[in-house]
């Protein structure tokens, strides 16, 4: 179910394709508890997927009181709904945010929540607040809180991947519409950090591997596990401008950049320390950093508009 502000329903025509499987779709809203319990009545679920919410850090700082009743009202109305047909088995899709500015690195899970820097991060803080909360309160609910890093990448076929619309808000995305032409150039934001070359250091994992870590995380909720928070990330940090260049590698293109100023509550490094993944969930990643450049650019230079040719 997705209410379709940012994406497009032909996404799930091509899942159809590579799956050989007809996958029930739906466009609707999770703040519309009817349609909510009509999905409900209609369909046995075991276990919901909620990785619905508006993510884009630098709109969040702009309509911050549009990201809390969407992501916050959104999950708690999901939540209501879900208790009424006795569904009790959930994972979400947190993120790093949660952890603000790292006092340490690699980060993890025992690592200090709370201080976000931007009302996004503040949305993923307070869910994960609230569903421990739930837990605490109804020992029938089971939640994995499930802390991304930085997703790239895409699946092996093409077919899927990323489409942002107008100037992208995450750095792969802005390389590869710069690599396929739809940019100029590349705007980096700050090159005065602490990191080896100043610019700032994430850690990406391919999108494939961050979709094996759900389903290993399906598998954790048949243990009635209670609220169990686990890191996905690959555990290197890589910077800006090692980023481009990989791209660049991958895609044969050039990819031209200029400096600008920081921006505001940016850090300079985060990292993850994702072993609790690979002990209690038995994930592992296997896709590296090259993995991750040459999937994306088969995905950006066969859909050059991404999914809506006429873009």
């Amino acid at each position: 179910m997705d209410n379709l502000p940012k994406a497009s329903i032909e996404s799930m025509r091509r899942v159809n394709e590579i799956t050989g499987k007809q996958v029930p779709t739906f466009s609707s809203d999770m703040l519309d508890k009817d349609v909510l319990r009509d999905l409900l009545k209609k369909h046995k679920i075991l276990c919901v997927m909620h990785f619905a919410g508006l993510k884009t850090e630098e709109e969040s700082c702009n309509k911050p009181l549009l990201y809390y009743k969407t992501n916050i009202g959104g999950t708690i109305s999901l939540l209501e709904v879900m208790k009424e047909f006795g569904v009790y088995n959930m994972f979400f899709s947190s993120s790093a945010a949660v952890y603000g500015s790292p006092s340490y690195l690699p980060i993890d899970e025992k690592h200090t929540v709370g201080g976000c820097i931007n009302p996004y991060g503040k949305t993923k803080y307070f869910i994960e607040k609230i569903l421990k909360d739930n837990c605490t309160a109804e020992k029938q609910w089971n939640v994995v809180l499930l802390r991304y890093f930085n997703p790239v990448g895409a699946h092996v076929t093409g077919k899927l991947g990323e489409d942002p619309q107008g100037i992208p808000s995450n750095l792969i995305p802005y390389v590869s519409h710069v690599a396929v032409g739809r940019l100029k150039e590349l705007t980096v934001y700050g090159d005065n950090y602490d990191t080896p070359d100043e610019t700032e250091v994430r850690d990406y994992i391919h999108v494939v591997d961050l979709a094996q870590g759900h389903v290993a995380a399906f598998k954790y909720l048949e243990k009635d596990c209670g609220c169990k928070v686990f890191n996905l990330g690959t555990g290197k940090g890589f910077s800006v401008i090692d980023m481009a260049k990989a791209f660049e590698t991958a895609s044969g293109k050039c990819v031209p950049y200029q400096i600008t100023g920081r921006c505001e509550g940016d850090i300079a490094s985060c990292y993850a320390d994702a072993s609790l993944a690979e002990k209690e969930l038995g994930w592992a990643l296997k896709l590296d950093l090259a993995k991750m450049c040459e999937d994306l650019w088969r995905w950006q230079s066969n859909n050059p508009t991404g999914f809506r040719p006429d873009s």
